[in-house]
């Protein structure tokens, strides 16, 4: 007799517990993280099941979705049983995620305070390994008609085009604006560079009845406010 050892696959898992058929006898928030994961990736390997190895995954990554989130195609293929496609497969579905969040926190948004702006823009920008330079475009009653990216730059710095911050927010009929960007590093202390960025922007605007309400600096887990901190 054989001694190779059989992998145990949710095939032979009683129906209930297999993750497709536990979605739609249960529905999605019957779930865990590892079960929908292993509903994207179909299969395991010759020793664990899809969501064994999908446990496997999330416990490499601190049973972190946002850190799950930020894996590349290649590191997700160190694990075995995970090839390419799958691997893409991972990264579409967090990416998607990111995006829905994003969008839910634009809906019907009126800015109230530097918190406020930074859920909309943490989505965006917190987990960037390069700068972005984004606008929010406000209307009378502080709600965000359009974010627009205005440049994006390397690990260090982005140039930004006052022309077109500033036709854009005509175009719009916006009357503030929120400018945005982030420091990958993690450093929250603003640069020089960003100081007279926000100046320049600021007398830009203010010389076409559009007012600047804040600029942001945003990284992963926090941010800086320049109105906060008295630098409008």
């Amino acid at each position: 007799m054989s001694n190779d050892k059989i992998p145990f696959t949710i095939k032979n898992w009683a129906i209930d517990d297999r993750p497709r058929e536990k979605l739609l006898q249960k529905g999605k928030l019957s779930l865990t993280d590892a079960e929908l994961i292993a509903i994207l990736i179909g299969s395991g390997n010759r020793d664990e099941s899809a969501v064994e190895l999908s446990k496997k995954i999330l416990s490499n990554n601190q049973n972190n979705l946002n850190i799950l989130g930020k894996q590349s195609v290649s590191q997700l293929m160190h694990f075995k049983g995970i090839g390419e496609a799958k691997a893409i497969s991972i990264i579409a579905a967090m990416e998607l995620g990111r995006r829905r969040r994003s969008e839910e926190a634009l809906e019907n948004v009126k800015v109230t305070s530097s918190n406020s702006v930074f859920e909309v823009l943490q989505p965006i920008l917190g987990e960037l390994a390069h700068e972005e330079f984004w606008i929010l475009y406000l209307n009378n009653a502080n709600k965000i008609i359009e974010q627009f990216q205005v440049s994006k730059g390397g690990i260090t710095g982005t140039l930004v085009d006052v022309r077109v911050t500033l036709r854009k927010a005509l175009e719009l009929g916006a009357v503030s604006l929120i400018l945005a960007h982030n420091h990958p590093s993690g450093n929250l202390n603003p640069s020089e560079a960003d100081k007279q960025l926000t100046l320049k922007l600021k007398t830009a605007a203010e010389s076409m009845d559009i007012k600047i309400l804040d600029h942001l600096i945003v990284t992963e887990k926090s941010y800086f406010s320049f109105a906060d901190e008295g630098l409008m």
